[in-house]
Parts: C-alpha cells; sequence; structure tokens
C-alpha cells in the first residue's frame, strides 16, 4: 500500500502471475484487498479503480552505470520490485550523486566524483536490491514453499515487527542511508 496523494493509493497485492487482469474485477480486487488488510486502522479508501496490472517483479542492475560521458540514472540503471519501495529513491540519489559530482567538473574541473559515480551509486543500490528482496522473501508466499518455509517467514516477520532492533533495522532501510 502506498498512498500517492490524499485522493490516491497505489496498492498490490500477490496473485497468480499467469493470471489475466480479466478475472479480476473491482469488486473482487476490493474483497481481496480488505481481506488481506484486515484490521483497524489498514487505510484502504475504496474508490474508482482505474489502472490493473499483473506485474513481473524483477531486479535488474547496469554494471558500471557509466559509458564514458553517458550516466545512467534511476530505473535505466536498475530497478526494483515494489515490495521495499525504492525505485524512487534510489533514482532521486543516483541524481543527488550525480549533481555532485557535475557540480564538481563545473566549478573545479576535477573528474574525481565523475569517475567514482558508478561505485558511489552502486553502494546504495545493491543495498537496496538486498532490502527489496528480502521484503519480498519474507512477505510473498511461493508455489514450493512447504509448510517449514511460511512458518519460517512467519517467525521472520514477527521478529522483524516485535523487536526494537528488527524494527530499527527495517526502518533504516526503508528510508536508505543518508545523502551525502
Amino acid at each position: 500500500m502506498s498512498t500517492r496523494s490524499p485522493e490516491v493509493q497505489r496498492l498490490y497485492f500477490q496473485c497468480d502471475p499467469t493470471d489475466s487482469v480479466d478475472n479480476w474485477p473491482d469488486e473482487r480486487i476490493w474483497e481481496e484487498l480488505t481481506a488481506r488488510v484486515a484490521g483497524e486502522g489498514a487505510g484502504i479508501k475504496e474508490g474508482r479503480i482505474f489502472q490493473k496490472g499483473i506485474l513481473q517483479f524483477r531486479s535488474f542492475v547496469c554494471e558500471p552505470m557509466q559509458y564514458g560521458r553517458l550516466f545512467l540514472a534511476g530505473d535505466s540503471a536498475h530497478t526494483v520490485p515494489p515490495t521495499g519501495a525504492k525505485g524512487l529513491n534510489l533514482a532521486v540519489a543516483d541524481v543527488h550523486v550525480l549533481d555532485r559530482a557535475l557540480g564538481s567538473y563545473y566549478e573545479r574541473k576535477s573528474t574525481e566524483l565523475l569517475d567514482a559515480y558508478t561505485a558511489t551509486a552502486l553502494r546504495r543500490v545493491w543495498r537496496a536490491q538486498h532490502f527489496s528482496w528480502w521484503m519480498t522473501s519474507m512477505l510473498h508466499r511461493f508455489g514450493a514453499a512447504s509448510d517449514f518455509d511460511l512458518r519460517r517467514q512467519l517467525a521472520e516477520l514477527d521478529a522483524v515487527t516485535s523487536s526494537t532492533a528488527g524494527s530499527t533495522f527495517l526502518a533504516e532501510n526503508y528510508t536508505g542511508p543518508p545523502l551525502t
């Protein structure tokens, strides 16, 4: 669940990736979301559904993120599944790093930060890739999962939500390291 504005939310739930959007009328979507996010304060506001899709979650990283004077940023350089909510944050971080590097080049004629762009950006990108993978593996069910696997997922989720250390780890990874 990602609130985009006071009127718009982006909501995801797991379904069979080979299913068809035609099998998901609005009523069924609201029923499924309500069942999965049951509880006080869930925050789902029913309204007009203006976009539907069955997504194939994937991760991708282009290394290096530069070729000569061409610098890649955001989705052209890396993608993450929405489970970790890192896509926009990574794009902004890439632009921030590139802005500093270009500023250094034009102000001081130094290529040091431009030369380090890929290494600097990838430290954050790979951390976010791990976080998104971890969140996906903890929060989604997989076809071949055994009862043991499902119980391990629940124990992991409990550890994250019931301890200060787990909650801190989750919060720090959602926000990402400070931009420098």
